[in-house]
């Protein structure tokens, strides 16, 4: 037998998983900050640093948002197969939880609802959707407040095949200068590879929502994801665009099989805050 689930009870665990995401930044993201502060050499890398972390504190002590820019709201769920679905549509509840977290948490509303008119929707909707069917019977929902400045330094390119490794190590390293401290470093760095162009960026955002001390589980790729931290930290872009040594927090690649003419490698920044939530039902 499915398991019948009422989008209804979406609502309010999307709504608050939007707020608790936006107040409270997860732990690992805080230690990972507070261990930057003790390599950091600049005097004005740690005071930045030290600013970082005392603002995620006053905004978990006092229920408010880490930043003004709340963000257009990503929404991954993982929905097992075995799942059912009744009441209203999935996304209309989606949204109307999105509508409910942005303004129960007095969130910033960033959304306009065409890219040319620019009017406000004044709700935060619509939310940016992923759906993957998964075996069993849960669903996992990780909410994702997604801020501007970091999102407008992504980045999308087809390499040759030969480039390889040194291709897309040139590629980070160019498009990380270019965005210095605009996506508010030191940074998550998602990487993409392989697919199509659409699914390359997929993997690049998805890739933000991943533990930051976890690696990829390809030997391989943590390797490489140690390397290009290693060499993003040596920009000295530093905390803020301060200047300093750590300029990132951590990279994460996540690959897919491709087309025999194609390299496709997409670039997702996340700011040092790194606002994601998650819940299984």
């Amino acid at each position: 037998m499915p398991r019948l689930i009422n989008t209804a009870e979406l609502v309010p665990l999307v709504a608050d998983l939007i707020i608790d995401a936006c107040c409270n930044i997860n732990d690992d993201n805080v230690t990972a900050l507070k261990e930057s502060l003790n390599k950091e050499e600049s005097p004005y890398g740690k005071d930045a640093l030290a600013m970082i972390i005392e603002n995620i504190c006053v905004a978990k002590k006092e229920k408010i948002a880490v930043c003004q820019d709340t963000g257009s709201c990503v929404i991954f769920m993982e929905i097992g197969q075995e799942v059912s679905w009744q009441g209203e549509g999935l996304v209309a509840a989606i949204n109307e939880g999105v509508r409910r977290g942005y303004t129960a948490g007095f969130l910033r509303k960033s959304i306009v609802r065409d890219p040319l008119d620019r009017i406000n929707t004044g709700d935060n909707t619509p939310a940016v959707l992923h759906t993957e069917i998964t075996g069993g019977s849960e669903v996992k929902i990780t909410v994702l407040p997604k801020g501007g400045g970091s999102e407008n330094m992504g980045a999308f390119t087809t390499l040759s095949p030969s480039a390889g490794k040194e291709g897309i190590q040139d590629f980070v390293l160019k498009t990380m200068l270019c965005a210095g401290g605009k996506p508010c470093p030191p940074v998550i760095l998602g990487i993409g590879l392989g697919g199509t162009m659409d699914y390359c960026a997929f993997l690049a955002k998805k890739a933000l929502i991943r533990p930051l001390a976890e690696r990829n589980k390809n030997p391989f790729y943590a390797e490489f994801e140690q390397t290009l931290l290693d060499a993003l930290n040596n920009l000295g872009i530093g905390p803020l665009g301060m200047g300093g040594r750590i300029s990132a927090l951590a990279v994460h690649i996540e690959q897919y099989p491709c087309h025999i003419t194609a390299l496709p490698v997409a670039l997702c920044f996340q700011c040092h805050a790194a606002r994601y939530k998650s819940i299984v039902i």
